[in-house]
């Protein structure tokens, strides 16, 4: 069964040497020589490099689990970040447009937008993907999709998508909690292990996870 679009409206390291300092009589700086050139610095500012807890697992059922909410996760999460994005555009933009009739225009050409641009691939979403796909626009936005479509659209609207989603077991109003659903931990996990490897554009979410903090809270819960 695949998922209904009830919310299409969101979709080298350089090599380098390092000499010892040159003390010089007219310059009382340290040198680096990095490739051949000489530079007033006594170090070098590298990227930060962030070390992710192991992630225990302990069995192959967990593992094969883990591996497809992997593939889920890759697949959904540009959608909740361009959902983000839109959102940022939308509000940014509406906060200079006073007039209401005006207001529901822009967003409805928004809407519309973004339904032309994606509809047929969100369509193509499975219902465990779309429920994915509603966490993470809570986790990039601080906001459900039922919030956001309340907000955008209407209450009215935003009701009858809730009991639409329900006959597919899903809900809009469903948010992204990693400290108390495991799923979400481990979605969370994924996220930030792909942002690592550069595998996922990283967007800077609506609340930041410690992921050694979730990790040590799962270990506990599970008596590990």
């Amino acid at each position: 069964m695949r998922f209904v679009t009830f919310f299409c409206f969101f979709g080298m390291l350089w090599s380098w040497g390092q000499a010892e300092p040159i003390e010089t009589d007219s310059i009382p700086k340290k040198y680096l020589i990095v490739v051949g050139d000489t530079i007033t610095k006594q170090s070098i500012d590298l990227d930060e490099v962030l070390i992710l807890p192991r992630l225990r697992i302990n069995s192959g059922d967990e593992r094969r689990r883990y591996l497809i909410l992997q593939r889920k996760t890759l697949k959904v999460y540009p959608y909740a970040k361009l959902a983000s994005e839109r959102l940022q555009s939308l509000n940014e933009r509406m906060a200079n447009i006073k007039s209401k009739s005006k207001r529901k225009k822009y967003t409805r050409r928004v809407q519309k937008f973004v339904e032309d641009e994606f509809s047929e691939k969100l369509k193509k979403f499975t219902i465990t993907e779309g429920q994915i796909l509603i966490k993470l626009i809570h986790r990039q936005t601080g906001s459900t999709a039922f919030d956001l479509i309340k907000e955008l659209r209407s209450g009215w609207r935003a009701f009858w998508y809730n009991n639409t989603a329900k006959l597919f077991n899903m809900s809009l109003k469903i948010p992204f909690d990693p400290e108390v659903v495991e799923e979400d931990y481990l979605i969370e996990d994924i996220l930030q292990r792909q942002f690592q490897k550069g595998n996922l554009e990283y967007q800077k979410s609506h609340k930041t996870f410690d992921l050694y903090a979730l990790n040590k809270l799962w270990r506990q819960k599970k008596g590990q």
